[in-house]
């Protein structure tokens, strides 16, 4: 009875995120009919569960790729994901298998967590905390994004990047994420950094 009561709490915990991180959801039955980002994670979640089973490894790729069919996202069941995961709109998203993903991330369509490389081992990125990663960005190999960083929109991230920084560009280029302003009439235009 646990394991259900958890596995409820972290598929409300999805419907949530995408709740709060899309102005234009503008309820949870809506977010839960009509989001193939959440859909997709929601399979991600029973995929893993049963790529964790020796035994149950064929059956997981098979319902993943069902997914796939269903959402247009990709995510391999053996990739790590974090909690409150959202993918916005959904279509073209990546996660490779050896991806780890941390808490509170966005996803927006077209981003891949892809591997450069066709050998065994590590071949895919990881992702802190609340990374943000732009529509058609591709991050490429055993990369590390820091906690808070954010990837623009059509990236080519082939690189580390820093806690709290920005990565724009073909391939990427990391900036330093400026302070905030506490000055009203001062406020940067984030547009400049992505």
């Amino acid at each position: 009875m646990r394991r259900i009561w958890r596995f409820l709490t972290i598929l409300r915990e999805d419907l949530d995120a995408a709740r709060r991180r899309d102005p234009a959801a503008r309820s949870m039955v809506e977010v839960a009919l009509g989001y193939p980002g959440v859909h997709a994670v929601w399979a991600y979640r029973v995929a893993h569960r049963m790529w964790r089973e020796p035994g149950l490894r064929l059956l997981a790729r098979l319902f993943s790729q069902a997914s796939r069919a269903a959402t247009g996202v990709e995510i391999h069941p053996g990739a790590q994901l974090g909690r409150r995961l959202f993918i916005d709109h959904g279509m073209g998203v990546v996660i490779g298998e050896t991806a780890v993903v941390g808490d509170d991330v966005v996803l927006f369509h077209g981003a891949t967590l892809g591997g450069k490389a066709m050998r065994r081992g590590k071949r895919h990125p990881t992702l802190g905390d609340h990374v943000v990663v732009g529509a058609g960005a591709k991050i490429l190999g055993p990369v590390w994004v820091g906690d808070g960083a954010q990837i623009g929109a059509n990236a080519v991230v082939v690189k580390d990047v820093p806690a709290g920084a920005v990565a724009v560009g073909i391939p990427a280029v990391v900036r330093a994420r400026p302070e905030p302003s506490l000055d009203a009439d001062h406020v940067e235009d984030p547009a400049i950094y992505i």
